[in-house]
């Protein structure tokens, strides 16, 4: 049995790669991008609201008899890395930031708002992460405005404290301690 060639489109390409790293651990509705996949082209992708109620980016899942769930609320999961106990950004968390500014500054997602959460892993107390998670979203969302201009009334930061996990496996994991941005679509 031969196959015949076909072609990926870049969202499908980019979810079979995450699927392939162990991404899909991840929550189902959450793009987790680090390293080379934080592109402009990857985020935009990750953060446009999906029109239909059931989407997986260009694959689509159609069950007659399924009840019909919420469209999924676009979300980009970012490994901004932290010092230990500190809301400090990296050099490399810069570095990521600024193709984040070129991605909110694109046609696509100019009309939208977003929220800047921030997520830690349980290794401290949970009043000591939510802290911590609050003071790392604030970090980004100055960074974001003070930096790039973006618009502030655009980025609202929220600290999720440890409460989402994307590595229950591994609470310690880094994917645990993260920021995720994730599109406000008015209803």
């Amino acid at each position: 049995m031969t196959l015949s060639p076909f072609r990926l489109s870049r969202s499908a390409a980019l979810a079979a790669l995450m699927l392939c790293m162990g991404a899909a651990q991840a929550a189902e509705s959450t793009t987790v991008l680090k390293g080379a996949a934080v592109t402009e082209a990857n985020l935009v992708d990750a953060l446009v609201p999906d029109e239909a109620p059931l989407r997986m980016r260009s694959l689509r899942v159609v069950k007659d008899s399924a009840p019909q769930q919420a469209a999924r609320k676009p979300s980009a999961s970012l490994l901004i890395t932290f010092q230990t106990n500190s809301a400090e950004l990296t050099p490399q968390a810069r570095q990521q930031l600024d193709v984040v500014a070129q991605a909110l500054r694109n046609e696509k997602l100019a009309e939208f708002a977003f929220n800047v959460e921030g997520h830690a892993d349980p290794r401290g107390t949970q009043d000591l992460n939510q802290t911590l998670s609050q003071q790392r979203a604030e970090s980004v969302r100055r960074y974001l405005v003070g930096t790039h201009a973006i618009g502030a009334e655009r980025l609202s930061a929220v600290g999720k404290g440890d409460s989402e996990p994307l590595n229950t496996g591994n609470p310690a994991a880094p994917e645990n301690r993260r920021v995720t941005l994730v599109t406000r679509v008015a209803n």
